[in-house]
């Protein structure tokens, strides 16, 4: 297929930017290699970028620039207050434009989060990247335009940048929980705190103010060592062991970006254990093949009914059951294709699952990118369950309150159980604390006008909930009033809206391209070095070719009934060094998920072409 260079459109300097003193241009920036990232806070994998983008970012310097376009796929992050934010949550150090409309999106066509688009020094597309992994192929083009150009272009200073720093005890935190009299050395309980963007962890009185000492040193790293110099990056989950486990240690961690949990002796504050997941998960498979490294675990749980640590893996959209006498991790629910599936639970899909309560044989989980309510059950004699109570999918959300089947919450990331069997629910992005009655089937709203809740935890009369925008710890006081107190809020049911793609019903030719960088190729050793899997929303818009397989092309075959719908698609490409000189090449596996909104119609394209590298 013959291709075109292709100037690459304007950016808008009209826009919110963030992280610079003056809007940004493609013209002022000729010279240097543009590296745009289109992301959105909510999106695990776009956060993955992130972090593969940071030691690019410190080779090159200022000879490439590195510009996020944040891109919302929900109606809380199209805010400029919400972007600043994670922008800061995430350490995020260049430019973000906040482009809320969506309009460089439609004008680099884009498809799906994290998407990346390389920009040479005379303002031409290089190359476009969909999904994570892809920044060391990437980085391979930017080295030879950086080595091979001869422009004399001046380099124009490029305006000062700023940074938001934590000004009190807390920086964007996110769960918590109590470490009852005795356990925490102490002679009455305290509070524990993951205090994500201080990549630390922090001990409160119960009055929730007053600090009594910090775990980590505060910057970002991986160190197991006394309170003062251990290192994290990111901890988000918190698990109290119990007391009758003999490891050496009290707390399990849940370290994000590390992709490990660490353990905490209370005693004296010291993390003496690593948990490496990765290393344990080594050869483990799901039924799209093997589980990726890259597993962001965002909050853990004890489950005594069985007997195990549970991880919310929200990376790789998947529970895992850890054993930690045994030292072995399994899968426990999902696929690691994101989405919104009950039923036998290693078969379900899950979409960031990322915060946990128990009820005996359930375990209760929100999945935060369908904006859902579920929960696992342990059947005797079956497979674990997977059932959802509130949420419709990926791109259904919303404040609506009333019958559980048509409430909507928008990218919850929190629940507690109550004592009447209701549950809490911290509803992020709606900035609220809800409810869900399981006797009446219903949703309620607690209270609103919070600052991100992320975390909430019942003390006493009160719940404790965390407002991770916010830095702090705040009381919301629920007293017997459960329920009956509550608010009920007819809101809206939303939807992420993007441009829908026109396609003809019947037979349609998807196409997802992958060209591996020059010095490397496709890796088959151990069979098929890609996989495709399709499927749609409504399912009676897929009459055929739906599926996994090995293909990275194939006929699909759509309704004619069906007026609009969407079409998940999931790729993945592995492709290794290829120099004969290496008896072990480094490997490296590209992923992403689309959710393709279609428009059907009788004259429009019959073929569909994503890129996931090229």
């Amino acid at each position: 297929m013959q291709r075109f260079r292709v100037r690459a459109p304007e950016l808008r300097t009209d826009g919110d930017w963030i992280n610079t003193d003056a809007p940004l241009t493609l013209a002022a920036l000729r010279g240097r290699v543009v590296l745009l990232d289109f992301w959105t806070s909510g999106c695990i994998n776009c956060l993955h970028v992130l972090d593969e983008l940071r030691p690019l970012e410190a080779k090159h310097g200022e000879n490439l620039v590195v510009i996020g376009v944040h891109s919302p796929k929900f109606a809380h992050e199209s805010t400029r207050a919400s972007v600043a934010a994670a922008t800061a949550r995430y350490g995020i150090h260049h430019p973000v434009l906040s482009d809320p409309a969506l309009t460089l999106w439609k004008q680099y066509a884009v498809r799906a989060w994290p998407t990346l688009v390389l920009i040479d020094q005379q303002g031409y597309v290089m190359a476009q990247a969909a999904g994570e992994g892809q920044v060391s192929s990437l980085e391979m083009v930017i080295d030879e335009l950086l080595t091979s150009t001869t422009d004399p272009t001046p380099l124009t200073p490029l305006p000062s940048r700023s940074d938001e720093t934590p000004t009190g005890p807390l920086f964007f935190p996110a769960k918590v929980i109590e470490l009852p009299a005795g356990r925490n050395g102490r002679d009455e309980p305290s509070l524990l705190v993951a205090n994500t963007g201080g990549h630390s962890l922090v001990e409160f009185a119960p009055d929730a103010e007053t600090v009594l000492r910090r775990i980590g040193s505060g910057e970002r790293g991986r160190v197991d060592a006394p309170a003062p110099q251990a290192r994290f990056a990111e901890p988000n989950g918190l698990c109290l062991l119990p007391a009758d486990l003999d490891l050496g240690y009290d707390v399990v961690v849940a370290d994000t970006v590390n992709h490990m949990l660490r353990g905490v002796r209370l005693s004296d504050g010291a993390v003496v254990q690593t948990i490496d997941l990765p290393a344990q998960l080594a050869g483990a498979t799901t039924i799209t093949g093997p589980v990726p490294e890259v597993l962001s675990p965002w909050d853990v749980v004890w489950w005594p009914a069985l007997g195990q640590l549970v991880v919310a893996a929200a990376g790789v959209h998947l529970l895992l059951a850890v054993d930690l006498d045994a030292g072995t991790s399994k899968v426990l629910a999902g696929t690691t294709v994101e989405g919104l599936g009950d039923g036998d639970a290693r078969h379900g899909w899950l979409a960031q699952p990322s915060g946990f309560a128990v009820q005996g044989e359930r375990l209760w989980f929100v999945d935060a990118e369908t904006s859902a309510l579920r929960y696992l059950e342990l059947t005797e004699g079956a497979e674990p369950q997977l059932h959802t109570v509130v949420g419709e999918g990926l791109f259904d959300f919303g404040h609506v309150d009333g019958p559980a089947a048509k409430a909507r919450l928008q990218h919850p990331l929190g629940v507690e159980l109550l004592p009447d069997g209701s549950l809490a629910i911290a509803d992020t992005y709606n900035s609220s604390l809800r409810r869900y009655d399981p006797r009446r089937d219903t949703v309620s709203t607690i209270t609103r006008d919070l600052d991100e809740p992320v975390g909430v935890l019942l003390l006493g009369d009160d719940l404790l909930v965390v407002e991770s925008a916010a830095h702090r710890l705040t009381r919301v006081s629920v007293g017997s009033s459960l329920p009956g107190a509550d608010e009920l809020v007819s809101g809206e049911a939303l939807q992420t809206k993007r441009p829908p793609t026109p396609l003809r019903d019947g037979e349609v030719d998807l196409r997802i391209v992958f060209q591996a960088p020059a010095g490397r190729k496709l890796d088959d050793r151990d069979g098929p070095a890609t996989r495709l899997s399709v499927s749609s929303s409504p399912p009676e818009l897929l009459l055929d070719g739906g599926g996994d397989g090995s293909d990275l092309s194939r006929t699909l075959r759509l309704s004619s009934s069906i007026a609009e719908g969407v079409l998940h698609i999931s790729a993945q490409a592995a492709s290794c060094d290829d120099d004969p000189a290496i008896e072990y090449p480094a490997c490296h596996l590209a992923r992403q998920d689309w959710g393709v909104p279609v428009r059907i119609s009788a004259d429009a394209p019959a073929e569909l072409e994503l890129i996931l590298f090229g």
